[in-house]
C-alpha cells in the first residue's frame, strides 16, 4: 500500500510547531501516526523529494526525519524502493510510576463514570421481573422492544419534543447509532460536516465510509453557525453535539439552534443532554424542538453507565425502515434484558439524578483546581455539562504528553484523537469522572511527566482508546 505525499501532508497538520529542530518535529509527528494507526504497518511512505514539497520544507528536513524513524525502528529502506512502516523489535519499556513500583495507573482516558449499583440493581430486578412475557417470541427485533421505545419517545415528550414509539429505534449504544446512520446515508466520496474537535468514533466511522471530510471549528465562544451553513450547502451529512459538547463541555443556546438549519441530513449526537451541571437548568432541549426532520442519536452510557450498552436512533418511521434493512448485515438487534431495565430506568427519570451531578460539579472544581495548583499555565474553561474538560497547554505536546505519561501513572487522551490533521496538538481531554482525590493525584502525576518532557524526555506509548 502506498501513501500519497498529499495524504501524509494532511494528517501530519501543523507539524512545524514546537520546540527543537524541524526535523525532530516532523519525525516525532510520523512516528506518532505509526504508533497511532493512523499509518498502516506495511505502508510506503513517499519519497523525500515528493513529501518535501508536499510539507512545504526541504528534502534535508524529510530526509533526516525519515533516517531517525531508520534508527528507531519504525521505518525500513532499501535501495531503489520506498521506506515501509514497521514497528521496533523487542517489548515496549516497562512503565515508571510516579508513585512507586506498586502505584495504581490512573485511566483518563474515558470518560465514563462508574455505575450507580443501588440504582442499576433495581433496574435489573423489575427486567427480569417482566423478561418472561418476552418469552414467547424469538427474541430478535431490529427496532427494539415496545417498552424501551415508548420510555425513548417520554423522554423526549418530557423535554419539550412530543415523539411516537414509532419514531425510535432501540440500537446497541451511540457508536452502533452512528455506524448505522453512515452505512445508510452515506456513500464514498460524499461530504460529512462536523463540528471540530468531535467525538472520535464518529470521525472514525466516517473515514471508514470513505467520506469527505468538512470540519467546522468550535470556537471558545461556541459555534461558528455561518461556516456551518456555508459547509452544509456542500454536505450530504452532518454530525453535531451541542448538548455539553464532547469534549469542551459547551453548550449550543436556544437562539443558535433556531437559526442554525444545516441544509443536508443532519444527525444530532444527544448523549450528554441529561448531564448539565447548573444547579437550577433543566435537561437539555432537544435540537429537534427547531427542526423536526433531524436525526437524534442518544444512550445511556453517560448518564447511567458505559456498560449498559443502549443506545436509540429518533427518526421519521421512513427512515429507520431503511435502518432497519440495513441492520441485519451488522447485527439482529439489542438484548432484550438491559432493554427492559433501561426503560425502568428512562421512566423513573434516573437518567438526570440530582447527587450524580452534584458530584460532577464537585469533581470538575477539583479538577480545575488541582490544575490550578500543578499545571497554572494550562488553560481548561469551565464545563457547562457533560464529564470532561478541554485543557489547552501553551505548547503542543498533546500526543508526546500521551506517549509519556503512562511511564508517569496516568493515561491521557491527546486533542489530535479528537480531530483531524493534526489539529488540537495544545489540547488533551481530561475527564471529572473519579474521585477528587484521585483526580488530584492524576494532575499531579500529569504534571511530572510535563517536567519530564520539557526536559526532553519522550515516550513510546501508543494512544490510548478513549471513549
Amino acid at each position: 500500500m502506498k501513501i500519497s505525499a498529499h495524504a501524509v501532508g494532511r494528517m501530519v497538520g501543523t507539524w512545524q510547531e514546537g520546540p527543537g529542530p524541524a526535523h525532530q518535529r516532523l519525525s516525532d509527528r510520523l512516528r506518532l501516526l505509526i504508533l497511532d494507526g493512523r499509518v498502516v504497518l506495511g505502508a510506503a511512505l513517499p519519497g523525500e523529494r515528493d513529501l518535501a514539497t508536499a510539507l512545504g520544507t526541504s528534502r534535508t528536513t524529510v530526509g533526516a526525519a525519515y533516517r531517525t524513524l531508520v534508527e528507531h525502528g519504525y521505518l525500513e529502506t532499501r535501495e531503489r524502493a520506498r521506506a515501509t512502516v514497521r514497528l521496533p523489535h523487542g517489548d515496549a519499556p516497562a512503565r515508571r510510576r510516579a508513585g512507586g513500583a506498586d502505584a495504581e495507573d490512573i485511566d483518563l482516558s474515558f470518560a465514563a463514570p462508574p455505575a450507580p449499583p443501588e440504582v442499576l440493581h433495581a433496574a435489573f430486578a423489575t427486567a427480569l421481573e417482566r423478561l418472561p412475557l418476552h418469552f414467547e417470541r424469538h427474541g430478535y427485533d431490529r427496532y427494539g422492544t415496545a417498552e424501551l421505545r415508548e420510555a425513548v419517545a417520554g423522554w423526549y415528550g418530557r423535554r419539550g419534543l412530543p415523539t411516537s414509539p414509532d419514531h425510535v429505534m432501540i440500537t446497541s449504544g451511540a457508536q452502533h447509532a452512528i455506524g448505522l446512520l453512515v452505512r445508510t446515508l452515506l456513500s464514498p466520496r460524499d461530504k460529512v460536516l462536523f463540528d471540530h474537535p468531535t467525538y472520535p468514533h464518529a470521525i472514525r466511522a466516517f473515514a471508514d465510509a470513505r467520506a469527505r471530510l468538512l470540519p467546522v471549528a468550535v470556537g471558545p465562544t461556541g459555534w461558528d453557525v455561518p461556516q456551518l451553513l456555508a459547509a452544509a450547502r456542500s454536505a450530504q451529512l452532518a454530525y453535531l453535539i451541542p448538548d455539553f459538547h464532547n469534549p469542551t463541555g459547551m453548550y449550543m443556546p436556544a437562539s443558535v439552534r433556531r437559526i442554525l438549519r444545516p441544509a443536508c441530513p443532519t444527525v444530532i449526537d444527544e448523549t450528554l443532554a441529561d448531564l448539565g451541571l447548573e444547579a437550577t437548568a433543566p435537561a437539555a432541549e432537544p435540537f429537534a424542538v427547531h427542526h423536526p426532520t433531524v436525526i437524534s442519536i442518544g444512550s445511556v452510557s453517560k448518564s447511567i453507565w458505559g456498560g449498559l450498552r443502549i443506545g436509540w436512533i429518533r427518526a421519521v418511521p421512513a427512515l429507520l425502515e431503511r435502518v432497519a434493512r440495513a441492520r441485519p448485515a451488522t447485527d439482529l438487534g439489542t438484548p432484550v434484558v438491559e432493554q427492559l431495565a433501561t426503560a425502568v430506568l428512562l421512566n423513573g427519570g434516573q437518567t438526570r439524578r440530582p447527587e450524580a451531578l452534584l458530584q460532577l460539579r464537585a469533581q470538575q472544581d477539583a479538577l480545575r483546581e488541582a490544575l490550578a495548583v500543578h499545571l497554572p499555565e494550562v488553560d481548561a474553561p469551565r464545563a457547562a455539562g457533560g464529564v470532561t474538560l478541554w485543557a489547552r497547554f501553551p505548547e503542543p505536546v498533546g500526543s508526546r504528553l500521551a506517549a509519556i505519561a503512562p511511564d508517569h501513572g496516568v493515561t491521557i487522551a491527546a486533542g489530535p484523537q479528537f480531530g483531524v490533521g493534526g489539529a488540537f496538538e495544545r489540547h488533551v481531554r481530561l475527564p471529572y469522572t473519579l474521585p477528587p482525590a484521585r483526580l488530584i493525584e492524576a494532575v499531579r502525576r500529569l504534571a511530572a511527566a510535563h517536567r519530564a518532557l520539557t526536559a526532553g524526555g519522550s515516550g513510546t506509548h501508543t494512544p490510548a482508546a478513549v471513549a
